[in-house]
Order: structure tokens, then C-alpha cells, then sequence
């Protein structure tokens, strides 16, 4: 009897040690969901379908690794982007993640409504010494960095093989390898390719978008603005005669599209045209003719294409700071970078080199994209920003205006950009 007495007595304590055991970790268990709570996350981007293609893909890896993170994507046009962000900061109503162009980041920063990501350096796993160091000066500031690169394209001029062929003319990439490729030779060039509804060369995406005629007016010494941005430095013998060029292309040659004209690359109608390699995932799907990309025409000074950069920012009023710096760092992770390679020139060394960026379905030879992009790294310059640039743009825009409709010469278009411009630098 004494012995069933002890034998109850040690099952009981046994089952109450369980049971305590369980209630413990059962508590445990639901402390640490409590930190778990489910939030949302916005990111917002003006990628076109196949991009926000690619970051469902991205997202929905990150929200298995990640079940209590749910992220919406909006997408706001271009053009409409750096406005929408503008208003959407007074109403204090920011997306948590979103992309920033070169252009955007000196307003943003003044307007302090950027996050600072410099603990990304101390993160081991997340590799920042991956990053070429010269993709990351767009974002730092006072020893503070606020954004991550996720796009670093060159511009590259991307031209119709067939064209050229058809008109017994060597093709760019044929000029490069004898040497040369400058800009009589690119002006020559296109009026001999042009003719029966085939324009020889576009240097604009839209209408708005004229930024790739610097490429022109650095490679015979001029440029935008001075060093120091305070002064508007296109009003010179460099700056004239960019914009004689263009005019004689449209107007004299005809080897230029006029200003509405809407004749995409993708047509077969253009011969060269200019824009960043990112543009390489919509040229990927011509099946018409054979298009390749080249450099850039060369000048007296030399070989600079404007380099266009896009990246990642947190805004600092997001209500779930950790769980924006856990989405930005997959994002910019190796994986992420990858990913998104079949569109854009990747900030990581170690992407930029692999066979992923390199062999993607219908891209142009590696050679090609060796000399146009690789090797043009080094010489190409970053758009310039200032924190008035809507103004500065518009201002330009309205010279241009004057320029397609013939109005004034373009001595007197930049002497009335001058004018207005410099006042918005001081």
C-alpha cells in the first residue's frame, strides 16, 4: 500500500513538472510573438510591369522569410514621382521603402526626410564592402549614409545592326575598334542612314527627357554647372554647340525625329539611339532586326556618358523603421541585387561580374556589353542634382520648347536659360 501511495505520489509531481514545463514555455512562446506583430510595409517604385514582376518575386521570398511583414508596391509614373513624394512628405503620409533617382536625393536630403542606413556597414552578413564604393557617394552625406544603389547604368547608345548594313555603313562598333567613333563621325553616320520614314538617331526617351545631349557638350569640355553648382556653365561654345548639333539633325539633315513625333527604337524606324542599358529589358524583345550597343561617340575631351543611379531609401517617418531596414537589406542582398540584374547595371562587384548579369536571354554579345558598359564605368559622370532641379528643369525644358518650334537660335535659348537658371542656384 505504502509503495502505491509513493508510486501516486511521484506520478502526480511528474505530471505537474510537465505541465509547469509547458505553461513556461507556452508564455515564452507568446512573448516572443508579441514581438511579432503583423505590419504593413509600402514601397513605392515607377518600375513598368516586368519590373514589379520581378519584385512580386522578391517579395513574396521576403514575406516567407519574414510571415508577420506584409508589403503593398504602388507604382507612380516618372515624371510624376519626385512631386508625389513632395506632397505625400507634407502630409506626413511617406511610404516606408521606396525608390530615388539621382536627381531626387539633394531635395530629399534637405528636406530631411530621408533614414539613415549606416548601421548597414556593421552588418557582416549583409557585405557592404561589396558595393563599388563610387555607387554609394550619391547618398552619403556628413559621414551619414541615406540610400543603397540598386541601379548604376551607363548610357549606351543601342542601334539598329540592320540599318547600317542595309546602307553599306559601318556600324558603331566598327568605328570603335578602328577609332573612330566621335561625333562627326555619329553625325555622318545617322544622315546616312536616314531616309524613307528612318530617322538615323534619337538622343531623347520623351520629350522631357534631354539630359543625354551632355554627353556632347563634356566631350569638348563644357558641362552643366560648375563645380561648386552655383553658376549655369552651359551658356558656351561647348553648350551652343550641342544644341546646334541637335538642330541641324532635326532640321537641316533630317536625321532626327522632330518634337512629337512618336518613333520608338522598338519600331525599326530609329538608328541609334541614346539611353541608359537599363532599357536593354525592353530591347530584349525585338525580333524584327538585330539591334547591339556601342559607347558613345567620342569628343576632343574624350568618352563621357551620363550615368544614371537609382536606389533604395527608408523615409524617416515610417512606423516600422526595423521591419523597413529588414526590406531594404533584402532588397540590396546579393539575392536581391540579382534579381533585379535583368534590368538594371548592378551596384555589387560581385553581380556586375557573374555570368547572371552577363548571359541574359537576347542580350547583346558580351563584348559588347563589356566596351559600352564595363569598361565605360570609369568615365561616366552622375547627373547633376540640386535641390531646385524641378525648377532648373522646367526652365530647361521651356529652351528646348523654343528650340523644336524653330523660335530662337540657340545663342539666344541659352543666354534665356542663363537668365533663369542662375538665380535658382544662389
Amino acid at each position: 500500500m505504502k509503495k502505491r501511495f509513493v508510486l501516486f505520489v511521484a506520478m502526480m509531481l511528474l505530471i505537474f513538472t510537465t505541465a509547469c514545463s509547458n505553461k513556461a514555455g507556452t508564455s515564452e512562446g507568446d512573448k516572443e510573438g508579441a514581438t511579432k506583430k503583423d505590419v504593413e510595409l509600402t514601397f513605392m517604385m515607377w518600375g513598368n510591369e516586368a519590373h514589379q514582376e520581378v519584385y512580386n518575386g522578391l517579395i513574396q521570398k521576403f514575406t516567407e522569410q519574414h510571415p508577420h511583414i506584409k508589403v503593398k508596391m504602388e507604382s507612380v509614373p516618372f515624371p510624376d514621382y519626385q512631386q508625389k513624394i513632395t506632397v505625400l512628405a507634407a502630409g506626413k503620409e511617406l511610404p516606408d521603402v521606396g525608390w530615388v533617382a539621382e536627381r531626387m536625393v539633394p531635395q530629399f536630403m534637405e528636406n530631411d526626410i530621408l533614414a539613415d542606413v549606416s548601421s548597414f556597414k556593421e552588418d557582416s552578413d549583409y557585405n557592404m564592402d561589396d558595393f563599388f564604393p563610387s555607387t554609394l557617394e550619391l547618398f552619403q552625406k556628413d559621414d551619414h549614409l541615406y540610400g543603397i544603389p540598386f541601379s548604376t547604368p551607363p548610357t549606351v547608345l543601342f542601334y539598329n545592326e540592320d540599318l547600317f548594313v542595309n546602307a553599306g555603313e559601318q556600324t558603331p562598333n566598327e568605328h570603335v575598334a578602328a577609332g573612330t567613333w566621335n561625333w562627326e563621325q555619329f553625325e555622318k553616320s545617322a544622315k546616312a542612314i536616314s531616309g524613307q520614314g528612318v530617322y538615323g538617331a534619337n538622343f531623347f526617351r520623351d520629350w522631357n527627357t534631354w539630359i543625354s545631349l551632355l554627353s556632347h557638350t563634356w566631350g569638348y569640355g563644357g558641362d552643366l554647372f560648375n563645380e561648386e553648382q552655383t553658376e549655369f556653365t552651359w551658356n558656351s561654345p561647348q553648350g551652343v554647340e550641342t544644341l546646334k548639333l541637335l538642330d541641324r539633325m532635326m532640321f537641316a539633315d533630317k536625321s532626327h525625329p522632330k518634337a512629337g513625333e512618336q518613333v520608338s527604337f522598338e519600331s525599326g524606324k530609329i538608328g541609334m539611339f541614346f539611353d541608359v542599358y537599363s532599357y536593354v529589358s525592353r530591347a530584349r524583345e525585338i525580333e524584327d532586326f538585330k539591334f547591339d550597343i556601342a559607347p558613345l561617340p567620342e569628343g576632343p575631351e574624350g568618352r563621357y556618358p551620363m550615368l544614371g543611379q537609382a536606389g533604395y531609401s527608408i523615409f524617416k517617418d515610417s512606423k516600422h523603421p526595423e521591419e523597413a531596414e529588414e526590406l531594404l537589406k533584402f532588397f540590396t542582398s546579393q539575392e536581391g541585387i540579382t534579381a533585379t540584374s535583368t534590368f538594371f547595371v548592378p551596384p555589387r562587384e560581385s553581380v556586375l561580374a557573374s555570368d547572371e548579369f552577363i548571359n541574359q536571354p537576347n542580350n547583346p554579345p558580351r563584348e559588347s556589353i563589356q566596351t559600352a558598359v564595363l569598361d565605360e564605368m570609369d568615365n561616366a559622370r552622375l547627373q547633376a542634382g540640386h535641390m531646385n532641379w524641378q525648377k532648373i528643369d522646367n526652365a530647361i525644358q521651356f529652351g528646348f520648347d523654343e528650340l523644336f518650334g524653330e523660335l530662337k537660335e540657340p545663342e539666344e535659348i541659352l543666354e534665356g536659360m542663363e537668365s533663369k537658371i542662375n538665380p535658382l542656384l544662389k
